[in-house]
């Protein structure tokens, strides 16, 4: 899957997640985007794993900076 694939199934997550088009780059994190809170996190980790059929380690999640950290791991495991 290419990196753009993976940013437009991203967009299409984060858009169901937080009710609005979003478009992502590498350097988006949680403060660029209104809602994302503790909470919304959880919501959009799960919809991602679920989307790309994979599963984030723990360490990953909480050390996950932003959404270029996260297309970063979902094209490993993918």
């Amino acid at each position: 899957m290419s990196e753009k694939e993976i940013y437009e199934k991203l967009e299409e997550i984060f858009a169901d997640i937080f009710d609005e088009e979003i478009k992502l780059s590498p350097e988006t994190t949680a403060e660029d985007v209104e809602d994302w809170d503790s909470l919304s996190h959880i919501t959009l980790i799960s919809a991602v794993e679920a989307e790309f059929g994979m599963r984030f380690k723990m360490k990953e999640v909480s050390s996950m900076k932003n959404v270029g950290e996260m297309a970063s791991i979902i094209a490993e495991r993918v």
